[in-house]
């Protein structure tokens, strides 16, 4: 048996082993047809089973409702970034945009390219954030179209734990790092969307929740490909899709469900991200996470040693005690560890106690 590391990526990210296993198992015949999953058209009935599964998943697990629908789109969350503004902008505004993180600056910097939209917070330091607005900080446009924001900010270590109050403004939020962390009233919401690749499953496919009225209202000056319309009204099979990822998401979830659902993930998110901060401020300032208590992330925990020597140092020596992924993204340098549903209570306690060590060593 093949002795597996733990895997700290930001993305594409760990992922739980039976989901592995199961696709190990069926990829040379899927279900008794003799082909793989890899080959059956996407419209076909083999894929059809698993691309509603998924779906059913996604609506269950989240309690998404009838209000809303669940497509699959490509392109990630980066995708995303323009083709929110481009079905939802308004010819006078494209948005408010809370930026609290270089996606969401990246995110306003897309609906530029298309309308007008307008910065509701942003208090980056030379590209650094250190915190999440409070509900009080936010200037908002009574006109705009909708609010955007991203709740949980992996490069800074950030996360947002309160939805905006935009009144009747529709929000959305790039959920790409956090979604199903724990439960979520998505009714808050005017649309979700996430790369699948940290909490859901792997690369290559994007899960788009929106409110029905939102896509009646969208705009119609686009090629009908980026239309959320057209993507609805196919049930997201308006191309040929990207199979192999959707049928993992329904992997991943249906573990998801069996672990308990989202409270469970809570639960265990809450507890790892608790021993990990615990252990980074009891280091006596070995360790320390530039970012403030109230706003840390319970996904991706962000945080320094003394010097980069060191860092260096820590990661090379992480790395071969089986411990991966933990340099921290090249905007900020430093260690980052990823800690989505995924990781095991283990892997993070295996983490700190190299934490113990290296400090010790140092």
């Amino acid at each position: 048996m093949v002795t597996r590391p733990f895997n700290f990526n930001p993305g594409p990210s760990t992922l739980p082993l039976v989901a592995l296993e199961r696709a190990q198992k069926e990829l040379l015949d899927f279900e008794g047809s003799g082909m793989s999953i890899l080959e059956h058209s996407h419209r076909g009935k083999q894929y059809e089973k698993v691309h509603d599964q998924a779906i059913a998943l996604i609506a269950e697990l989240l309690a998404v409702p009838a209000t809303h629908q669940i497509l699959f789109m490509q392109g990630g969350a980066s995708a995303q970034f323009g083709l929110v503004p481009m079905n939802l902008r308004t010819d006078s505004h494209a948005g408010d945009y809370v930026i609290t993180d270089t996606w969401g600056q990246k995110a306003y910097k897309e609906a530029k390219t298309v309308g007008k939209p307008q910065v509701a917070w942003d208090q980056n330091k030379d590209g650094v954030w250190t915190r999440v607005p409070k509900q009080a900080e936010l200037k908002l446009s009574p006109d705009a179209p909708y609010l955007h924001y991203t709740t949980n900010n992996t490069i800074m270590g950030t996360q947002c734990f309160d939805v905006p109050n935009a009144g009747s403004v529709p929000v959305i939020a790039d959920m790409s790092s956090d979604i199903m962390w724990r439960p979520t009233d998505v009714s808050k919401f005017g649309m979700i969307y996430a790369g699948a690749q940290k909490n859901m499953g792997p690369s290559g496919i994007t899960v788009v929740i929106i409110r029905k009225d939102l896509i009646e209202k969208g705009r119609t000056d686009l090629p009908s490909i980026f239309r959320y319309a057209e993507i609805a009204k196919n049930n997201s099979l308006q191309n040929t899709i990207t199979t192999f990822s959707v049928y993992l998401v329904r992997n991943v979830l249906e573990w998801v469900k069996e672990q308990g659902g989202l409270p469970e993930m809570e639960r265990r998110n809450t507890k790892k991200a608790a021993l990990l901060y615990g252990a980074i401020d009891g280091s006596n300032g070995f360790y320390t996470c530039p970012a403030e208590t109230a706003s840390r992330s319970v996904m991706n925990v962000v945080y320094r040693l003394p010097s980069e020597e060191l860092d260096g140092k820590f990661v090379a020596e992480a790395n071969k005690a089986g411990l991966l992924g933990l340099k921290g993204h090249r905007q900020v340098g430093g260690i980052r560890a990823s800690i989505y549903n995924a990781m095991s209570l283990e892997g993070v306690e295996k983490l700190i106690e190299f934490m113990t060590k290296f400090q010790k060593s140092s």
